[in-house]
């Protein structure tokens, strides 16, 4: 049975338009996507923040563009350095801090929340969007991966709505709508296997940062890009589906798909799978959740299905990549161990990124973060945060040799 992790209203009950848009994330790709969307499409959406952390220069090209009222960086020198970047005749707000980006997840002016800071930075925010009642875009899957439970809570208590982004949720939550859960026998997520998906298993550890960030078929910031190479990206879509549909892993199902042309499916008791199909174009997803229920005519160039040929899907090479059974593990174990998985991986993915460690040791680490983890099995923020720095810090030494 699919139990949502959000109520859905009626279509009368979300936001009219222009919907206030609060952007968590906008210099990154999703960001970025999200106001070419809002650019296209005047009359649609108001931009009330725009929350970036140190490329302040894209963000104050963004604010003199659509002129919102808040804006907000990482550190106080970012925000003095955009100040001075900014139009005459415009000052909005300028926070800083981590503090800030709850804080515009928050405001009473923003309907809607696009939750897209990468890693688990973008927690926070989103359960403040969430305790708020907001709708919230997400496109931060580690909220979900540290915290689903208390997202899961806060939503069913101050009934803001989780619409996924992710191109692969997203495609569950539309093959999924107008269908009884109790009619859902799994989920499908498809993986494009990333740029090492045909490489021997010997060869991959010396997999350099340059080649791991060549993605196939999507364009990504860099932490994602690795871990799709790695199947972490899928391990914790894996966990995200756990909490957004309420089923348990051995119901979420992963297979990869090099086309990347199905987003994902949903198997139904009666034999029917049930697929969304459209092109890597992550625009697709963005505008569905910021006009939900409505759909927006985006300048994405039609499926041509004669032309695409062949679409093919086979099994992941779990023994080869086995950070996707690690989440699995995780997942099984505790959230505690969810959060462990996360801090361990974004460790090792940064120094991987800085040629530190080798592309191999980013599963090692993780491994190794799980087996000294503990299982809690409904921790609260705090002891979330706790557990998530502790794994950081142990990490790093198990990584440099300094335990």
């Amino acid at each position: 049975m699919i139990d949502y992790i959000s109520p859905l209203p009626k279509a009368q009950d979300l936001p009219s338009f222009p919907r206030r848009l609060c952007v968590l994330g906008a210099t990154g790709s999703i960001g970025e996507s999200a106001l070419a969307v809002a650019a296209d499409h005047p009359g649609q959406f108001e931009i009330t923040a725009l929350a970036g952390a140190r490329n302040v220069t894209r963000l104050a090209e963004q604010a003199a563009r659509f002129r919102p009222r808040y804006l907000a960086v990482l550190d106080e020198g970012g925000a003095k350095e955009l100040k001075g970047m900014l139009p005459a005749g415009y000052s909005p707000e300028i926070l800083h801090g981590p503090g800030a980006y709850v804080t515009l997840a928050a405001l009473p002016e923003a309907q809607v929340v696009l939750s897209a800071i990468v890693g688990a930075a973008g927690l926070p925010p989103t359960l403040a969007a969430a305790q708020s009642g907001k709708v919230i875009a997400l496109a931060n899957k580690e909220s979900l991966v540290l915290a689903g439970h208390l997202i899961r809570r806060a939503c069913r208590e101050s009934g803001a709505v989780v619409l996924p982004v992710d191109s692969e949720h997203n495609a569950l939550f539309q093959s999924l709508a107008g269908h009884s859960g109790d009619d859902v026998d799994h989920l499908i997520l498809t993986a494009s296997g990333g740029p090492f998906r045909e490489w021997p298993a010997a060869d991959l550890a010396s997999a350099t940062a340059a080649q791991a960030l060549k993605h196939p078929n999507w364009s990504m910031g860099a932490k994602i890009s690795i871990d799709s190479a790695t199947l972490m990206n899928k391990g914790l879509e894996v966990i995200e589906a756990c909490w957004l549909y309420g089923l348990p892993q051995e119901r979420v199902k992963v297979l990869v798909h090099p086309q990347s042309i199905v987003h994902s499916l949903a198997a139904y008791r009666d034999g029917s799978l049930l697929a969304q199909m459209g092109q890597p174009d992550m625009r697709i997803a963005i505008a569905y959740c910021l006009c939900y229920p409505s759909r927006l005519p985006l300048k994405i160039a039609p499926l041509d299905l004669a032309a695409l040929g062949t679409l093919t899907f086979r099994e992941p090479r779990a023994d080869d990549f086995p950070c996707l059974n690690l989440a699995r593990q995780a997942v099984a174990e505790s959230p505690g161990h969810c959060v462990a998985l996360n801090a361990a991986n974004e460790v090792a993915v940064e120094y991987f990124l800085k040629d530190r460690i080798g592309f191999t040791d980013i599963a090692r680490a993780v491994s190794w973060a799980l087996d000294r983890q503990q299982g809690l099995d409904d921790p609260d923020f705090m002891t979330i945060m706790e557990v998530d720095q502790a794994t950081r810090s142990a990490v790093a030494a198990y990584l440099t040799g300094t335990t």
